[in-house]
């Protein structure tokens, strides 16, 4: 139902945007860092909205990652904690029968 969700408001999205840039086709001057150049207003709001997307996937992306390290690491640790957690009672469990092997020697 999630996945529905967002595939819904992309769809949406785009229609916005697609009406948005079919009304504004007049050229524009748009100002390079190392020139200028007249384009379509259409091809700019393309390319700033394709551009937008792009980096925002790229900086989720990047999330992504990081959490995913995150989540292996931290697995590891528990792992260890529980290997230490185990290797502690077992040597609970021998001390106290040892204890109780004294107590009936006595």
């Amino acid at each position: 139902m999630r996945g529905q969700s967002y595939v819904i408001l992309a769809i949406i999205f785009v229609i916005i945007v697609a009406v948005f840039a079919i009304i504004n086709v007049d050229p524009v001057e748009v100002n390079y860092l190392f020139g200028s150049g007249e384009a379509p207003l259409i091809l700019v709001i393309l390319f700033s909205v394709l551009m937008g997307g792009i980096i925002t996937a790229s900086v989720g992306l990047m999330k992504i990652i990081h959490l995913q390290r995150e989540r292996k690491s931290l697995i590891a640790e528990n792992n260890q904690l529980k290997e230490s957690v185990e290797e502690n009672h077992t040597t609970d469990v021998e001390n106290e029968e040892n204890l109780d092997s004294e107590k009936n020697n006595l």
